[in-house]
C-alpha cells in the first residue's frame, strides 16, 4: 500500500519530536532527515503489522482539519506539519527476509531431471514467482 500521511514535527531542544496522528505513533529523530526516516519507518512497520492482522489501514487526515496546537508535543517547541510518503509493500520486501516452507508437487520425472542437473528447485520457483508477479528482486 502506498500513501502520503501528515506528520507533526516539533523542533525541541536537541531533537525533533514526531507525531503521526492517523496511527497514534510518537517517535523522534536527531535531525530533519533522521526524523523523516524515523516517521516513515514507524508508519510502514505499523501498516505491515495492520495488514498482517487483516486490519483496515486508516486514510490520511485532511491537512485543513489538523491543528498543530492540538499536537502531543505542541508545548515542547515549534511544530509544523509535513507529508511523508510510505510504501508498505516495499518495506515488507526490504525487511521481511524470513523463508516459508511450501510443499510443491512435481512429476517424478521432472524432479529426477532437476536433481540430475543439480538445479535448486526452490530458487527456480522464487525466480518464476517474481517474474510472474512482475516484482523486482530485493537488493
Amino acid at each position: 500500500m502506498k500513501n502520503v500521511y501528515p506528520v507533526f514535527f516539533t523542533q525541541a531542544k536537541d531533537v525533533i519530536l514526531i507525531e503521526v496522528p492517523d496511527f497514534g505513533i510518537l517517535t523522534q529523530g536527531k535531525n530533519m532527515n533522521d526524523a523523516i526516516d524515523m516517521a516513515r519507518d514507524a508508519m510502514e512497520l505499523h501498516c505491515v503489522s495492520m495488514e498482517d492482522a487483516k486490519e483496515e489501514i486508516p486514510l490520511p487526515s485532511e491537512l485543513k482539519k489538523l491543528q498543530v496546537a492540538n499536537g502531543t508535543f505542541a508545548e515542547e517547541g515549534e511544530t509544523f506539519i509535513s507529508l511523508v510518503d510510505i510504501d508498505s509493500e516495499e518495506y515488507r520486501r526490504k525487511t521481511d527476509t524470513r523463508t516459508v516452507r511450501r510443499n510443491v508437487a512435481l512429476p517424478s520425472w521432472l524432479n529426477y531431471e532437476a536433481e540430475k542437473a543439480q538445479i535448486n528447485v526452490s530458487r527456480v520457483l522464487q525466480e518464476a514467482l517474481i517474474n510472474t508477479l512482475g516484482l523486482q528482486r530485493k537488493i
